[in-house]
């Protein structure tokens, strides 16, 4: 009971309240710079009356190639600025076969699969660890290091703790650094997380888990997949490992070949958008 002048203690379920407010809080923060960067860039560009039409000329384009808005926008602020007076924003790009995958037809279903792809890719490295929680990591072009887009079986605190990470600290940083698939046997003794990363990911109920990159034929690391595991890990098997390379090089062209394709065709769609409607209000749809 509280004394007079003392306020009461919250409850567990507001105290839960307050912590999923905090986690959307930041959830937005690492969001909205890199929106209003890429507003200014295109009013700017576009000459656009104000960041509302900007945002709707990248709501246009995200929706109809069904890429993300913080994947447009990320590039929008990466990419070299469109050469004038063309009339395209890449004109020298060479469009390539969509490469095959042997463990999903996801990639069949539409050209913005990419969702339905890392599903696949998360799905298909779960059955060969034989667990039930695991994420998928893709390079931030803006920030640098990987941010999670897609998950299963984790914590909200997991996921916002581990939203972005960087270049150390990790076992997917380690893996995405060597471009080598990474195990950790034993999360609370392994010496490559931090200890702040290890207390996260032992408070969602990971205690081993398993890393692996996903690649282009050139070895360039585009993305990464993690297994986590609810006890520690006498290590995977050759086959299992075979198996996991084969998801991660298919998936990792795959990966490649969407975004000098499909996810560049958004950008020339909002470049034609932009040239056309230059000075114009765009309105959301």
């Amino acid at each position: 009971m509280s004394t007079a002048g003392q306020a009461a203690a919250p409850d567990d379920g507001e105290l839960e309240r307050l912590r999923a407010e905090l986690r959307d809080l930041r959830a937005r923060a690492r969001v909205r710079p890199l929106i209003s960067q890429a507003q200014g860039i295109l009013q700017e560009r576009y000459a656009l009356p104000d960041g509302e039409s900007a945002f709707a000329l990248m709501q246009r384009a995200s929706q109809r190639y069904n890429v993300k808005l913080h994947t447009l926008a990320g590039l929008l602020v990466t990419a070299p600025r469109p050469d004038e007076p063309d009339a395209l924003w890449f004109p020298r790009r060479v469009r390539g076969p969509e490469p095959e995958l042997t463990f999903t037809r996801a990639h069949r279903s539409g050209s913005g699969s990419r969702g339905a792809v890392l599903k696949a890719v998360l799905r298909s490295t779960l059955t060969v660890t034989g667990t039930d929680m695991g994420n998928v990591q893709l390079p931030d072009p803006a920030r640098g290091g990987l941010r999670i887009e897609q998950h299963t079986g984790l914590t909200e605190d997991f996921l916002d703790f581990f939203a972005h990470v960087g270049e150390d600290g990790t076992a997917c940083a380690r893996a995405a650094r060597d471009v080598a698939q990474v195990t950790v046997r034993d999360v609370e003794s392994d010496p490559v997380f931090t200890e702040p990363a290890r207390r996260a990911i032992l408070a969602a109920g990971s205690r081993a888990c398993h890393s692996v990159p996903l690649t282009t034929e050139s070895g360039l690391c585009v993305g990464m997949v993690s297994a986590h595991m609810d006890r520690p890990l006498d290590g995977l098997t050759t086959a299992q490992t075979k198996a996991l390379d084969t998801v991660g090089g298919e998936a990792g062209r795959w990966l490649a070949w969407h975004d000098r394709t499909v996810v560049l065709d958004a950008l020339e769609h909002l470049h034609a958008l932009g040239r056309a409607g230059r000075g114009s209000r765009f309105w959301r749809s």
